[in-house]
């Protein structure tokens, strides 16, 4: 049970002070365990959310948003009988407070669902674990849960997440044929992104190479690759124009995504950014093979060179290689090729599909930081079969040449038709935290480009 709500006190100091000290650090310990608060308060008040200071900036007027969690209630309930039975005496700022939390509460309490993906009228409920499978296999409910997952994001985040609409670009165009063109809406948000950070790039170029934005430019140059690759069939000015910047923000060892190690198994490493990056140069039509500019040229045999040199940080990088290969052929020799395939095909699970929880330990994925999130989960010692990487292996085992009918290809097929759920998408459980598991949208889009290239998505 999540709940928006805005709290406004117009009034002296005192009795906002009264307020917020009897309502939420009396009351309610450290507000911070109840409820989040995406804007953010003064300074004064952060310390009486988190640490329970009295001491409250001087305002006379102050309006705070918070979002409830689903354990407000029972914690407010618990804490007004606790109040009670003692006798204490709150006040009569803090007992007006405290009722209009009580009814805060209550109208929440009408309301127990909460958002995966969020935007004016598009609602997508949360993904969860015992979320009900579909009887039978449905593309039309993947397809909406895809369109409208990556239009909430980029209407409301306005940025591009490799999680969402970052993998939106890249897949859903390989589903043209079958399915029909992705959202010009999507094409066109990209494109005013590039314009944004081509801009950027042009007034201030040190900017552009901080933080996540050399991976959103590698995954503005993916997705308008992929697009031109599947949809217009031939190679855009916007395309190019996006190799051009992704190159420029290149680092000096050839690879990408350097400091931004916290959210696998996207944005977790350089490795993964640089087998995207090759992707995105090897994808864009007649573009690698007709380079001409030395800037390219020397960027594109640094990659080559990384690549080779650097060791995969586990076995779902392997993965990533091998599906890169399959774009940019002298990536891989033919004998390690093969050895990878062997690998993947070995690691499928007795039920058809393949987790993603088997490609790497707890201390190899990112920094290090989710092992012990990892370690604790009730399923460690034997992970279930994932959409992520059932889609994701499939994918790759048949871009490199396993045939269709091979019987571990139809093993996967089955599990993929089989575990669907209601709402369109398939089940991972996030590497990062329990929460948002946003993973579920690649998880769908590699499931649903790994039956279209089994000839099993349309009847």
């Amino acid at each position: 049970m999540i709940v928006h709500t805005c709290f406004s006190f117009y009034d002296s100091p005192e009795i906002i002070n009264q307020a917020v000290y009897c309502g939420f650090v009396i009351g309610l310990d450290r507000m911070n365990d109840y409820a989040e608060f995406p804007g953010e308060p003064p300074l004064g008040l952060r310390s009486v959310l988190k640490c329970g200071s009295s001491q409250l900036p001087d305002e006379k007027s102050m309006r705070l948003q918070v979002v409830l969690r689903p354990n407000f209630m029972t914690a407010m309930i618990s804490r007004l009988r606790t109040l009670s039975a003692t006798g204490i005496a709150l006040g009569s700022a803090a007992s007006v407070f405290l009722i209009g939390c009580w009814s805060i509460t209550v109208a929440a309490e009408e309301d127990q669902r909460s958002w995966q993906y969020e935007h004016e009228d598009i609602l997508i409920e949360e993904a969860r674990e015992d979320e009900p499978k579909l009887d039978r296999f449905s593309a039309t409910k993947a397809l909406t849960y895809l369109d409208n997952g990556a239009t909430a994001w980029s209407r409301s985040r306005s940025c591009i997440a490799c999680h969402t609409n970052g993998s939106y670009l890249r897949m859903r165009p390989l589903l043209t044929k079958s399915a029909g063109k992705p959202l010009e809406e999507l094409h066109a948000f990209f494109v005013s992104e590039l314009e944004r950070f081509e801009k950027q790039a042009g007034e201030d170029f040190p900017s552009v190479l901080k933080s996540v934005k050399p991976i959103q430019i590698v995954y503005i140059a993916m997705g308008l690759a992929e697009w031109d690759a599947q949809v217009s069939g031939h190679l855009s000015g916007e395309t190019r124009r996006a190799l051009d910047l992704m190159f420029a923000v290149q680092s000096d060892s050839g690879a990408w995504g350097y400091g931004i190690d916290c959210w696998p198994p996207f944005e977790s490493s350089p490795y993964q950014m640089t087998t995207v990056a090759a992707m995105a140069a090897a994808t864009a039509p007649g573009w690698r093979k007709n380079v001409t500019e030395q800037k390219h040229i020397t960027g594109l045999a640094k990659i080559r060179q990384w690549l080779s040199d650097t060791p995969p940080p586990h076995d779902y990088g392997k993965t990533l290689l091998l599906w890169a290969s399959t774009r940019w052929p002298q990536l891989l020799d033919e004998s390690r090729s093969k050895k990878i395939v062997d690998e993947l095909l070995q690691r499928q699970q007795p039920d058809g599909g393949w987790s993603i929880r088997s490609f790497a330990r707890p201390e190899e994925w990112g920094d290090g930081r989710r092992a012990e999130k990892l370690r604790g989960e009730v399923d460690f010692d034997s992970p279930p079969s994932d959409g992520h990487m059932t889609g994701l292996v499939m994918i790759t085992l048949l871009d490199a040449g396993v045939p269709t009918e091979d019987p571990r290809i139809q093993q996967g097929v089955e599990w993929v038709k089989n575990n669907q759920r209601k709402s369109g998408r398939w089940w991972t459980r996030s590497l990062n935290t329990d929460k948002f598991h946003f993973i579920t949208f690649s998880s769908t889009l590699y499931c649903l480009v790994a039956l279209d290239k089994s000839g099993a998505l349309m009847p």
